[in-house]
């Protein structure tokens, strides 16, 4: 019997979960109400406990042996140079284009107005929702504010977050750093620094090293598809939960906005990026696709760039054919820092907000909001509830008022932007990995292959 493969698996699991979802909505009200509730409980326990915890596992071993063994294989500080300057141009270009878009579409549909005036209906859900929220969100969002007031309040704000990101690009204790969420950042400069040493020693006393590297990555290579294997089951019990509890009129409400944040999303995902790999990369954007698609639905399934990076560096590898010493560069990197769908979402959410509060948005406070979200979807990319701390970062350096208020109402109906902006941020990474490589040299990028995934 043919085996399925994985990415129908995973999207045979999406929509099984969403069907669920609803069938359980629809009679939740009655006797079974129960049995429901312990399943909804039983289903997030798998998905986020068990199925994350394992992608999440092995994040710090394969970081470690995939930028160790990549950049040891250079041979010198020239081609990890090229490399770096390469990486930091694309990363810093398609972001600036996720950006643009999202301004465009926001200022085309103008989700937060009625009749060119600000929507009345919106500025009470605004409040109903902040009255009516759980005690975890209004803990969030406070957590949230208190971390954008230390990075980025007064006029030296940007400097703050800037500094914030020095230093967890050099933690003093990178085992610390490590084992900290969202630090992942120190641990990539640490193995970068070590790499480089490995380069400097002479060729046989740093053969044994660099074999043990190689090693360790295949290792986890393996462990990375045995994990897979679970991802049916592993999506479903994600996104059962999650359908379940969006419901609601929240949703009713702010349906506009949530249309112009998934267009913004889809153009760049749809248009923008494959433009960049047929003109940059010189490759077939639909090739690409089907090569990553197993990573970009585990990616919308987990919403976590960090814990989808086993799956795109097997993707990117196996299926688009890129070399090792390119993947484990580029896309280690580009999951703590590239953040085309995040700063797109930062973008449309801060104009959304303004036009909802009546705050007038000139050019100059465009041009405001455009330079922070570049800046923030860097900078704070690496901590807890990144966006909500960036976004009060640009709305307090923009003077925009009611941040907190409509923060809250944006965070009830985020779970499923998130999980689109996450897609949108692994291609990106992905697209990074394939134009670097082909302006590398390197050949069979995106060729057919004889054993598809």
């Amino acid at each position: 019997m043919k085996k399925i493969k994985a990415h129908w698996q995973i999207l045979g699991a999406l929509v099984l979960a969403t069907l669920t979802a609803f069938l359980f909505r629809k009679i939740e009200l009655g006797a079974d109400a129960g049995f429901i509730a312990g399943a909804v409980v039983t289903c997030e326990f798998v998905g986020k406990d068990i199925f994350m915890g394992l992608l999440k596992m092995i994040i710090v071993p394969l970081i470690v042996s995939s930028v160790v063994s990549g950049i040891a294989s250079l041979h010198g500080m020239e081609g990890f140079a090229r490399l770096l300057g390469k990486t930091a141009g694309f990363y810093a270009l398609t972001s600036l284009f996720a950006i643009l878009v999202g301004l465009g579409m926001v200022n085309m549909i103008k989700p937060g107005l009625t009749n060119g005036e600000p929507n009345p209906e919106i500025q009470r859900a605004f409040e109903e929702e902040r009255i009516n929220a759980s005690e975890a969100a209004l803990a969030k969002v406070a957590s949230a504010q208190e971390r954008s007031l230390e990075m980025g309040e007064g006029a030296g704000g940007f400097f703050s977050m800037l500094a914030d990101f020095g230093r967890r690009l050099v933690p003093s204790n990178v085992i610390e750093a490590a084992a900290s969420n969202g630090q992942m950042l120190g641990l990539i400069f640490f193995s970068v620094l070590f790499a480089i040493a490995i380069t400097q020693l002479p060729k046989n006393e740093g053969k044994s090293l660099r074999e043990f590297f190689q090693s360790l990555n295949d290792v986890m290579i393996v462990l990375t598809k045995w994990i897979m294997a679970l991802a049916p089951i592993g999506v479903f019990a994600l996104l059962l939960p999650v359908v379940y509890k969006s419901g609601g009129g929240i949703f009713v409400v702010l349906g506009k906005y949530f249309f112009t944040v998934l267009a913004s999303l889809l153009f760049h995902f749809a248009v923008t990026m494959p433009l960049v790999l047929k003109f940059l990369g010189r490759v077939d954007p639909w090739a690409h696709m089907r090569a990553m698609r197993t990573a970009l639905l585990t990616a919308f399934s987990t919403a976590s760039s960090s814990a989808t990076l086993p799956v795109t560096m097997r993707c990117i590898q196996d299926n688009a054919g890129v070399s090792k010493k390119t993947a484990s560069f580029t896309l280690p990197l580009g999951a703590t820092v590239n953040m085309d769908g995040t700063a797109l979402y930062e973008c449309v959410a801060v104009i959304f907000v303004a036009q909802v509060m009546g705050f007038q948005i000139d050019f100059g406070h465009q041009f405001i909001i455009v330079l922070a979200a570049l800046l923030t979807s860097i900078g704070v990319a690496g901590i807890p509830s990144a966006s909500l701390v960036a976004i009060f970062i640009i709305l307090q350096n923009s003077g925009i008022p009611g941040a907190e208020t409509a923060i809250v109402a944006l965070l009830a109906v985020d779970r499923l932007l998130d999980m689109s902006r996450t897609a949108v941020n692994v291609l990106g990474d992905s697209c990074a990995a394939v134009v670097i490589a082909k302006s590398e040299g390197e050949t069979g990028i995106l060729e057919p292959k004889a054993v598809e995934e």
